[in-house]
């Protein structure tokens, strides 16, 4: 065999050296300098933040765009708008891409697209965790119809992978059109803000369509996604805090649905008890109480990682451990419109369940609830269809359920509320637990109508018959003695309790009929 000449190596070596740093410009200094500017970090920088120091593996770096239409042909920079590669995050393998704003915008060709398939594919292989980091002026117009069929590969990819491996999007600055769908069907979608935003059509379309004058941030910013359309699950308040709840998330979350969630070694007593709890919930009925005072108590070291907090607020949804295991909470918020459900809250808590659900986290249910909210928006709005959601989302669950219901659980509600009836695999309930068709008030003017209005004293009659009906319909007791309820607790012997039925159910197995899948009521 000939040997190669020492020299010839080195100017090879020098090359590949050469070519790395030349990608590692992406559009050049200037474009760096420019997204510096405008207070963002660069998709590389963006990278080495999230990813444990020295882990990533860069994959494709030397790709590039195959357009030769509208002079492209000589505008080619290595890596085509978008890096892409694995590492690992607290020493668990990760895939993430990072679209590159200073390449044409970050814009979406068919090489960009390509690169993009084929690390969900390998994470699809490996059962690795998928993590996108957007920043994206949408499809490369230059390149046509290969733009939008990218967009299509990529689509495909996030269904067949919804529900096999955890996806997560981080939103760093624009997205638009086509391009928001392929976030909006991962798991979960943090916006940065004030520095991004997510819409179909832009401010510029709304105008010539509609004749509505509208800024990028009042369109689709991500204060407009967090508070009123719910489809972003965390605001970051800057770049750092959009990594630094990204690493946090996954943390709580399995690589893929055939794994556990990551457990870690307890600090908190198991056996913990807090008579405090019992003086959460006010003596008076109607009034309301922070349902998270209770959840911190409960849980591991008070540590409750809220998601969505500023959408459907009368509902609450997020992660916690319970002797270092993670678990899903929900809980009825009677801060926000007496925790009644609504449309919005069903939709944000039955997408949740499932996440849960897909990944082998059991679901912690706090029930204080008097019912759906009535009127006239609400059923024009379609709250039978999307009520049945959350009813739906717990009656699909196989994973652990646990049920606690605090103080109401009226009506329709109780059932959809994680009871035994949908799946629920142990009920608790406190003393203050009223469990009923509907509130003591409404029951007996219902019921005693006649006997009220013919009493002497018809308020005091109302009165008597509403402390009578509370006694004998109105507490666990009656659902106990049905088997719905399994265990009357002290609010003290929540944690305790909760930390035992999840022991207890570890190895819980629920096959259900086979199918191809069910037909939820979208």
């Amino acid at each position: 065999m000939p040997t190669i000449k020492e020299p010839l190596v080195d100017e090879k070596i020098k090359r590949l050296h050469e070519l790395n740093e030349q990608a590692k410009l992406g559009g050049g200094q200037k474009r760096i300098e420019e997204q510096h500017a405008k207070g963002k970090l660069t998709a590389r920088e963006r990278i080495e933040l999230l990813l444990d120091p020295g882990s990533f593996n860069e994959l494709d770096r030397f790709v590039v765009h195959q357009c030769t239409e509208f002079g492209m042909q000589d505008r080619k920079f290595l890596g085509d708008g978008v890096v892409t590669g694995y590492g690992t995050i607290d020493g668990r393998l990760v895939y993430v891409f990072s679209q590159d704003f200073t390449v044409f915008g970050g814009s979406l060709g068919e090489m960009f697209a390509k690169k993009i398939c084929k690390l969900m594919d390998l994470a699809l292989k490996t059962g690795a965790p998928v993590i996108g980091l957007n920043d994206s002026g949408g499809a490369r117009i230059q390149e046509g119809v290969v733009s939008l069929a990218g967009y299509g590969d990529i689509f495909f990819r996030n269904v067949i992978s919804s529900g096999v491996i955890p996806q997560i999007s981080a939103i760093m600055g624009p997205c638009a059109g086509g391009a928001v769908y392929s976030p909006a069907m991962t798991d979960f979608i943090i916006m940065v803000d004030k520095t991004s935003h997510m819409f179909i059509t832009g401010p510029d379309v709304v105008k010539a369509a509609l004749g509505q004058e509208v800024t990028f941030e009042e369109l689709g910013g991500a204060m407009v996604h967090s508070t009123v359309s719910g489809v972003a699950h965390f605001i970051a308040k800057g770049e750092q805090h959009c990594i630094q709840l990204i690493r946090k998330l996954l943390s709580y979350i399995p690589n893929n649905y055939l794994e556990d969630p990551p457990a870690v070694a307890p600090t908190d007593d198991p056996n913990r008890t807090d008579e405090g709890l019992a003086y959460v919930i006010p003596d008076d009925p109607d009034k309301p109480y922070d349902v998270e005072d209770i959840i911190t108590r409960v849980v591991d070291n008070n540590e409750f990682f809220e998601i969505q907090p500023l959408w459907a607020q009368n509902i609450v949804i997020g992660f916690a451990r319970l002797n270092g295991k993670p678990v899903g909470i929900v809980a009825n918020q009677p801060m926000h419109y007496a925790g009644a459900l609504d449309i919005n809250s069903s939709m944000k808590a039955g997408r949740f369940i499932r996440f849960c659900d897909c990944f082998n986290i059991p679901i912690i249910t706090f029930v204080d609830v008097p019912g759906f909210l009535p009127g006239t928006d609400q059923e024009h709005g379609g709250i039978i269809k999307h009520g049945s959601k959350l009813l739906y989302a717990y009656c699909e669950a196989t994973v652990p359920k646990i049920t606690t219901i605090l103080r109401k659980s009226y009506g329709g509600a109780y059932d959809v509320m994680g009871s035994k009836h949908s799946g629920a695999d142990i009920n608790y309930a406190w003393p203050t637990a009223e469990i009923a068709v509907m509130g003591s008030h409404g029951a007996i003017n219902i019921i005693f109508r006649k006997e009220i209005a013919e009493a002497s004293d018809p308020e005091q009659k109302r009165l008597e018959l509403v402390s009578d009906y509370r006694r004998k319909f109105a507490s666990p007791y009656i659902a106990a003695q049905k088997g719905y309820i399994d265990e009357v607790i002290e609010p003290a012997e929540t944690r305790p309790k909760l930390i035992s039925a999840l022991e207890s159910l570890a190895t819980k197995r629920e096959p259900r009929p086979s199918r191809k899948h069910g037909n939820i009521p979208l």
